[in-house]
């Protein structure tokens, strides 16, 4: 009787610990979503003031779209570049290059951010998220032109895995020629 009496006060303080962590965790997640939704709006805050002064650069809203979409791209391929590297490194080397791959990111997914952050919102009864003028062809030249140097870039670096590939059958074909490229059972023949 007395055993299960300690059990019984032992399982209380291990569920009051549960309960802390929960709640500890609950608040935690409720931290969180508030610190992303006022760094969402505060984003398309910023997205909404500056996307009407687009309007005045040259070349206007398609040169602004067509500058955002080659950023995208460029930073994509540079995310990408950064993500496969050598984890040999020291600590201070890793912290520079997880910056970097931030910023590559960054540059990737923040043009496209900026411009749906500038496009009207839905079930929206105020006059702050409006169409903005220009907006539509800004997205539509982003669009276009990531498209269009996506391609270009993923040609180059097809061509030129195709070229590496090509080399390589051309060494294997030239060792096989002259028997070095054969297995040893072969040799062994």
């Amino acid at each position: 009787m007395r055993r299960s009496a300690e059990d019984a006060g032992t399982n209380r303080r291990f569920e009051a610990r549960d309960g802390l962590g929960i709640a500890g965790v609950v608040v935690c997640l409720v931290v969180g979503m508030g610190v992303i939704l006022l760094i969402m709006g505060l984003w398309k805050r910023f997205a909404r003031e500056t996307v009407p002064m687009l309007r005045g650069l040259p070349g206007g809203f398609w040169a602004v779209g067509g500058v955002l979409g080659v950023i995208s791209v460029l930073g994509s391929i540079g995310a990408l570049q950064c993500a496969a590297g050598d984890s040999g490194r020291t600590r201070m080397s890793r912290g520079l290059h997880a910056a970097g791959t931030a910023a590559c990111c960054l540059a990737a997914f923040g043009p496209l951010f900026y411009l749906l952050s500038g496009l009207p919102g839905k079930n929206c009864r105020s006059g702050t998220c409006a169409y903005i003028p220009g907006t539509g062809s800004t997205f539509l030249a982003y669009v276009i032109s990531a498209v269009l140097v996506g391609w270009l870039v993923y040609r180059r670096f097809s061509a030129r895995a195709e070229e590496e590939a090509a080399r390589e059958r051309e060494r294997v074909r030239r060792l096989r020629k002259k028997g070095k490229g054969k297995s040893r059972a072969a040799r062994g023949r």
